[in-house]
Formats: C-alpha cells, sequence, structure tokens
C-alpha cells in the first residue's frame, strides 16, 4: 500500500510539472488561471497524501488552508479578468 501510494504521489507531482508548462505558455489568460487552479489541487491532493503516508494529521489542515488559499486566488484572478478591477 505504501508503495501505491508513493507512486500516486510521483505521479501526480510529474503531472503538475504538465501543468506548469500549460500556466507558462496557455493560450489565453484563462487557460493559464486553469492551470494554476489545476496546479493548486493537485498539490492539495499531495499534502493528504504525505498526511496518509506519514499518518501526521496536521497536514490535512495544512491543505485545507491552501485548498482555501487556492479558491480566493482562483477568484480574485478571474474577476480581476473579467472587470478589470478587484472591487
Amino acid at each position: 500500500m505504501l508503495t501505491f501510494m508513493i507512486g500516486g504521489i510521483i505521479f501526480i507531482l510529474l503531472s503538475a510539472f504538465a501543468g506548469t508548462y500549460i500556466a507558462y505558455k496557455g493560450p489565453t489568460i484563462a487557460d493559464r488561471i486553469v492551470a494554476l487552479n489545476m496546479i493548486s489541487t493537485k498539490v492539495i491532493v499531495i499534502i493528504v497524501l504525505v498526511a496518509v503516508v506519514t499518518e501526521q494529521g496536521t497536514y490535512v489542515n495544512v491543505a485545507l488552508v491552501y485548498a482555501m488559499i487556492g479558491f480566493l486566488t482562483t477568484i480574485a484572478a478571474t474577476k480581476y479578468l473579467l472587470r478589470g478591477r478587484l472591487d
């Protein structure tokens, strides 16, 4: 089971690096925002898998805070993209 989880972490990490390319070279700003949101989600999954592997429950709290920050960042970036301001 441990080998399976470590393999999953490595696979998710590699796919997050693929998303980094899209975030850098995306054809539009909206594609870049979605790619950054995808990377944020994958990092959250990696943190939770590390919490399961190491049996440290506090990592789940870190993942929840990171999820909230990622969500707010996505909303702010989208609002800025649509309106040109954040108010």
